[in-house]
């Protein structure tokens, strides 16, 4: 994701163990099996801060064996709208809840510089319409790319954070600013940014880098994302396979990035033994990798979703760069095309900033499962991430 202030930027997750989404769960319903609620929805308004999240799930659904009963108890169109992450404007409560309502989808990205739904504890009711809790994801980096600001005041960029503070200053900054966000019902945060650079300030990627060294990198990026970890956050890892030297925006056209060799030797540096930041999530980025991609968006190409998950070992939740609102994507490929085929490739979550077409896209969804283009076994392994990673099972 990009600057701070572009309109409505488009997963959302929740976390799997210590995560405010398992600590004192309420059950609810769905096809007769109790699903957890979260208990952000009660935390206070504001900054003020919530109690801290519990260490361990208390959920009944925490047994081994759970996730696939309540997979099962969903139809297909319920099970594809659990991996979709549709962007919503923060300035309309009352059409998020009624989207969340109708569609049932498993996560919402709040972009853009409105913050209504931010506010007075309106993410309560969007809570309250979903029959399994929604993920609520932001952009919280820091800098240019800040959501609450304008709420709770500015935190530095990852670049200045790196260059003034120590990783254990970074980690309360953090967990300080996962606080504000947990108050605020978010549950999600598309941060921290691993991309590794030396660009200027004010480049795509830029000072959103912590060093252009990798091992600082992930020095600090583990510091920030356990910290939004301590305060109930989800944090996610960006833009693998590495945005950090690739050829231009993604926004804006196609990135080409060095090829697999050299992003071996620097930018997939952070993402080497991916247990070390603790449970996360992973972004994966519209960049062409020659020898890997060979053409193709990596958020839409089948050999970047094995490198995660062979050669890095990643078994976490892995969702996509936004799919509506970046020409990387969308010059080539109609939306319900595109959320087809990072599904297709080994994504478990979609995301378009866009918002909209949410229909369309279920429909299309559906169709692909009915006609085997998406198989039920894919879909059924990435719900059931998806649905661990908020908390609701496993």
């Amino acid at each position: 994701m990009n600057r701070r202030r572009l309109a409505a930027l488009g997963v959302a997750l929740c976390i799997v163990t210590g995560c405010l989404l398992v600590a004192g769960l309420q059950p609810r319903t769905v096809s007769g099996l109790a699903v957890p609620r979260p208990s952000v929805l009660s935390a206070p308004s504001s900054s003020a801060a919530p109690p801290p999240p519990s260490s361990a799930p208390t959920s009944s659904l925490s047994r081994p064996g759970d996730c696939a009963s309540l997979v099962n108890g969903l139809d297909v169109r319920a099970q594809v709208a659990q991996l979709v992450v549709v962007g919503v404007t923060g300035d309309n409560p009352g059409a998020t809840v009624a989207m969340v309502r109708d569609n049932q989808v498993g996560g919402i990205f709040i972009g853009g510089n409105a913050t209504a739904l931010l506010k007075d504890r309106s993410l309560d009711a969007v809570q309250a319409a979903a029959r399994v809790p929604v993920a609520v994801s932001v952009d919280e980096e820091g800098g240019r790319v800040q959501r609450i600001d304008d709420l709770d005041g500015d935190i530095p960029s990852a670049r200045e954070m790196a260059a003034t503070k120590s990783p254990a200053e970074v980690r309360k900054l953090a967990a300080d600013r996962g606080r504000q966000l947990r108050a605020r019902g978010v549950t999600v945060d598309f941060a921290p940014d691993t991309d590794v650079t030396n660009a200027p300030d004010d480049d795509v990627i830029g000072d959103r880098s912590f060093s252009p060294d990798p091992v600082t990198v992930k020095t600090y990026a583990t510091a920030f994302a356990e910290g939004l970890r301590d305060a109930g956050i989800q944090p996610v890892l960006k833009h693998f396979p590495g945005h950090g030297h690739g050829s231009g925006d993604s926004h804006k056209g196609t990135v080409v990035t060095p090829p697999l060799a050299k992003l071996r030797a620097l930018d997939l540096v952070p993402y080497r033994n991916l247990a070390g930041y603790g449970p996360v999530a992973v972004m994966v980025g519209h960049l062409d990798v020659p020898d890997l991609t060979n053409g193709v968006p990596a958020s839409l190409s089948p050999p970047a979703y094995q490198l995660l998950r062979g050669e890095f070992g990643f078994t976490g939740p892995v969702l996509t760069d936004d799919l509506g609102a970046m020409k990387a994507i969308t010059a080539q490929y109609p939306l319900p095309e595109a959320v087809l085929k990072a599904l297709q490739a080994g994504a478990d979550e979609a995301l378009w900033s866009s918002g909209g077409r949410v229909d369309e896209v279920l429909n299309r969804l559906v169709k692909a499962v009915a006609s085997g283009e998406l198989p039920k076994n894919r879909v059924q392994e990435s719900v059931t991430r998806v649905l661990r990673g908020k908390g609701v099972c496993g």
